[in-house]
């Protein structure tokens, strides 16, 4: 059994322009409609750090510029209805100021697990106290127990992990196996325990599997494909997007911004053609069909278990368009047909009966 578990990184652009009604709360509220229809449930990463910066500019100007009220209706409303609500954080929005409709943010704090101990732990702390006071009117019964990292930033992994259970923070699911990344934020995921199968942390490296852990790693799904597997509608979209919206060179770490050679520029580009590359479970940028295929090969993975694994998916609210819905249905209607396969978790319950130590 395979429980589907929808994740949803709910933000607006990475270099803090555009509209949190048009990217947060109209997709979000579509989607929620399309799960509903389905009996799927959906498990918002709610960008706090972003949210307590709405809240804050509401309360200093009184004026609801960037809907604060509406993003708190939705995710009380959310949670009310049995979808789950945990915690997502862009820690360069702790010191970031709002200008001329955008938010300037704080590139020094971009990458979260290369901040001090002290300052994680602060972030942690604050933003899980944000979330349980602003959710529990609506769910008393609510808690923060999930996380995950703005740009899967859990690597160097010692204080990341030690925040995060200092914090009563259960679960991570920032890693996706054979992912790799050197930029404002540097990871290499390639050697994670499983791109399934959760487990409980070592506090030296994330991706090790250590039965003491007090914090278990639930994996976004991915696969090592082809370059050929990326070409997507949604893919390309995503690329324009990210494009328009890319964050400015003056936050490039130094010696990020040389212009590359054209042929060490085309060298690059061959050899990434020729090699196989982390392809994540992401409902946003993957067809239908992909989707389908990848949950079925999930079905055989050989692990022994009398409990049902999470297969996490993760999207964004603002790559949510009408083209993607069209895209999801089929998928969410191929889950609902196979009861006796899958059934819709969240990221909150996919750790239920299960303790550190225990066998995955």
């Amino acid at each position: 059994m395979l429980d589907v578990v929808f994740t949803l990184d709910y933000e607006i652009h990475g270099n803090g322009q555009g509209c949190p009604r048009a990217l947060m709360v109209e997709p979000t509220d579509r989607l929620l409609r399309l799960f509903d229809e389905h009996g799927a449930k959906l498990t918002i990463m709610a960008d706090v750090a972003e949210i307590m910066k709405f809240k804050e500019y509401r309360d200093a100007h009184g004026i609801d510029r960037y809907f604060f009220d509406a993003i708190a209706d939705q995710l009380r409303r959310a949670v009310k209805a049995g979808h789950d609500v945990q915690l997502h954080i862009h820690s360069s929005y702790f010191n970031a100021t709002a200008s001329d409709g955008h938010w300037l943010q704080d590139w020094s704090e971009y990458d979260f697990a290369s901040l001090p101990r002290e300052r994680m732990n602060w972030i942690v702390s604050i933003a899980k106290g944000f979330l349980e006071t602003l959710l529990r009117p609506a769910a008393p019964g609510y808690r923060c127990v999930a996380f995950r990292a703005a740009n899967w930033s859990v690597s160097p992994s010692r204080n990341v992990v030690r925040a995060l259970i200092d914090n009563g923070i259960e679960i991570d699911s920032s890693v996706f196996k054979y992912g790799q990344r050197n930029g404002l934020v540097t990871f290499d995921y390639s050697h994670a325990h499983s791109p399934l199968v959760p487990w409980p942390v070592s506090e030296d490296d994330i991706c090790v599997r250590d039965d003491r852990g007090l914090l278990w790693e639930v994996p976004i799904y991915a696969e090592k494909r082809w370059l050929g597997a990326f070409v997507t509608p949604g893919r390309i979209y995503r690329a324009v997007d990210g494009w328009r919206h890319r964050i400015a060179d003056a936050a490039a770490p130094a010696g990020n911004s040389a212009p590359v050679a054209s042929a060490a520029r085309r060298r690059g580009w061959m050899s990434a053609a020729l090699r196989r590359h982390a392809w994540k479970a992401d409902f946003n940028q993957c067809g239908g069909r992909q989707l389908i295929n990848a949950l079925r090969r999930a079905c055989t993975y050989d692990v022994e278990t009398d409990r049902s694994l999470p297969f996490v998916l993760i999207g964004h609210s603002k790559l949510f368009t009408p083209r993607n819905e069209k895209t999801l249905r089929p998928f969410l209607a191929y889950v609902a047909s196979h009861p006796e396969k899958f059934r819709s978790g969240t990221l909150g319950g996919s750790l239920a009966h299960r303790s550190p130590g225990s066998s995955s």
